[in-house]
């Protein structure tokens, strides 16, 4: 879902030579559909010319703050009035003093004084007038406001020192904006729960047993709920995928620790949405040392169940219903009978909804084909497409299920 389509955004550049990074925000948040206006400083066009932005945007930049538009219109005014969000990347330590004091002596200065909508900013600067305790205090004061601040990363400044001030990377700033307009998303509120990637079962200190999940899907799932305004909690054993901005994450291994990891974090959850994949059988006992190749041929390991996470959920559904997920999500990843095996883990697990898809061609794999099928007999068999618009197909499935 792609809440910031459409909306009016002031993307605010001031004096930084990170405003280089400005130019891949307003170009981002363009192709999002967003309508960009840029204001700039002084200051900021000595590092980034106006053009460049006029281009990206097709619209004109404002840089005067007595600057009159169409019929004598006061422009640094009519920013003010028509944003639905005010984004300052960068905010330099001097404009950010400017907001905290209520100065209105620039363009951006002017437009945030007189705007109602939400104002979101992203410092950079050196370390150490990041951690100055004067703008330490401005900051706080803006926070008080209301005003989201994206703090700055650690890593080489300008200055050639190593730092905390480097102004976040856009797809950052991009995504916190998207989760700024998600608070009046349809899940607003609610407390959605996504597992993602396959387990690893020790057999000895190097070799593990596992399969061939991505966890692709679950971090789609995961970045599309929170497009719709839910708290996110991921649960996943991947470790080389972005994480979604403002996703709360809880790293797992084995499958016992997805268990005990789902069993806590869906007490007073809404949804959980199953989509990781455990593995179902563990080795008996777990080398504490490198097993060597020996004279024979062939190496016997015993293997053992592992706990099944969805009827260990089901069951604690039934036990307590008022503070366990109301709507519960599982996948069927089957190599033969897809439907037939679909369906039976549907109704044995008393899920509300699971989401069919053939293996292994979707492992790892940018695009899935799949089959919903619901409690109520219903099947919606999905042309293939990416991951990310099946995320998009669930979760509108998601909200018609009924409470």
């Amino acid at each position: 879902m792609n809440l910031i389509a459409d909306k009016t955004i002031v993307l605010g550049v001031t004096g930084s030579i990170a405003a280089y990074k400005a130019a891949a925000i307003a170009s981002r948040l363009r192709q999002l559909g967003a309508n960009v206006h840029v204001a700039m400083t002084d200051a900021a066009a000595e590092f980034v010319g106006p053009l460049t932005f006029a281009a990206l945007t097709h619209n004109p930049v404002l840089r005067n703050v007595l600057a009159l538009g169409a019929d004598a219109e006061i422009e640094h005014v009519a920013f003010a009035g028509r944003a639905n969000l005010i984004l300052i990347a960068p905010a330099t330590a001097t404009t950010i003093a400017r907001l905290a004091h209520g100065f209105a002596d620039d363009v951006i200065a002017a437009i945030c004084l007189d705007t109602r909508a939400p104002i979101l900013i992203a410092p950079a600067m050196e370390s150490g007038m990041w951690e100055n305790a004067a703008t330490q205090e401005n900051i706080a004061t803006l926070k008080r406001r209301g005003i989201r601040i994206i703090d700055p990363e650690a890593g080489h400044l300008a200055s050639g020192a190593i730092g905390q001030g480097r102004m976040a990377e856009p797809e950052k700033i991009v995504a916190a904006a998207q989760r700024l307009f998600a608070s009046s998303g349809p899940l607003a509120g609610k407390r959605v729960v996504i597992t993602a990637g396959g387990t690893r079962e020790a057999l000895d200190p190097v070799r593990v047993i596992s399969n061939h999940s991505s966890g692709k899907m679950g971090y789609a799932l995961a970045q599309e709920a929170l497009d719709r305004g839910a708290d996110v909690s991921l649960i996943t054993s991947i470790d080389d995928l972005p994480v979604p901005y403002d996703a709360r994450v809880t790293r797992i291994v084995s499958t016992r620790d997805l268990l005990d990891a789902v069993m806590r974090e869906i007490s007073g959850a809404d949804v959980l949405v199953m989509s990781a994949a455990p593995a179902d059988f563990r080795p008996e006992t777990t080398a504490d040392l490198k097993i060597k190749k020996e004279d024979s041929d062939e190496l016997t390991i015993r293997l053992v169940r592992n706990p099944d996470i969805l009827s260990a959920v089901a069951e604690l559904r039934a036990a307590s219903p008022a503070t366990t997920p109301r709507i519960v999500v599982g996948f069927a990843a089957e190599t033969n009978d897809l439907l037939l095996n679909a369906r039976d883990k549907l109704e044995r697990k008393n899920l509300d909804m699971i989401v069919a898809n053939p293996v292994p061609q979707t492992f790892g794999s940018e695009n899935v084909q799949a089959v919903l099928l619901l409690k109520n007999n219903e099947e919606l068999d999905l042309a293939p497409m990416s991951k990310e618009n099946l995320a998009t197909v669930i979760f509108d499935r998601i909200e018609t299920l009924p409470s």
